[in-house]
């Protein structure tokens, strides 16, 4: 990877503490800003600053969160620390830089408040990959599909600055800061072939930019 702070697919860490969060995720490449307030989560930040820096963020199966602790998906995404800020009222904001999709081998038992699993990385290799999957995409048809539906959803985007991305980085910045449901923002990133996810991005996108529902196909 260009950037010389992210680890490599190989460094990649055998325990990472996680994050439930609904309707949040992190692809590789993209930035996602958290607000963290809860103190199990500031101890968090805190311990992960003083080892690896990467946090797992995984959705939680059920809208209700009625389990305690809640269920959460299997697979997650990993990301790192790249911006920490402490603020006056005791809270800490912080960007993840997304790195890796896992799988969850097994929750790892912790009495440090958050929860650890063991992370099997080896089914997302190719989110190494950005620069050798873009002759697979239809790019001009699939801006034009982003354009209406940023337009009917009344949503700004810098799409300048989307276009100088690879196109597999686009897809995940999309798939990380558009407002998808829970469901959809999932069934992306379980999915590993870049040609399966961006058909899946797009048929979401253009369903929702003409007013209709999106069907996944998962």
């Amino acid at each position: 990877m260009q950037n010389p702070f992210l680890p490599r697919f190989d460094l990649l860490p055998s325990t990472l503490p996680i994050f439930p969060l609904q309707n949040a995720l992190v692809m590789p490449g993209a930035q996602l800003p958290l607000n963290i307030f809860e103190p199990r989560y500031l101890e968090m930040v805190q311990n992960v600053l003083a080892s690896h820096h990467l946090i797992g963020l995984v959705q939680p199966v059920d809208d209700e969160n009625s389990d305690n602790p809640p269920r959460v998906h299997t697979t997650g995404g990993a990301g790192r620390i790249t911006f920490y800020n402490e603020t006056h009222d005791g809270r800490i904001e912080i960007i993840l830089t997304g790195i890796c999709r896992f799988d969850i081998k097994q929750e790892i038992p912790s009495a440090r408040g958050y929860r650890v699993v063991e992370p099997d990385w080896h089914r997302f290799a190719s989110d190494y990959e950005f620069s050798a999957l873009d002759e697979a995409a239809d790019k001009p048809a699939f801006f034009a599909a982003l354009d209406s539906y940023l337009q009917s959803n009344n949503l700004e985007m810098n799409r300048e600055a989307l276009q100088e991305l690879p196109f597999a980085q686009v897809l995940n910045v999309l798939t990380t800061l558009l407002p998808l449901s829970h469901t959809e923002k999932q069934a992306i990133l379980e999915t590993v072939p870049f040609s399966e996810r961006y058909l899946l991005l797009t048929s979401t996108i253009e369903m929702m930019g003409s007013g209709g529902e999106p069907h996944l196909r998962h």
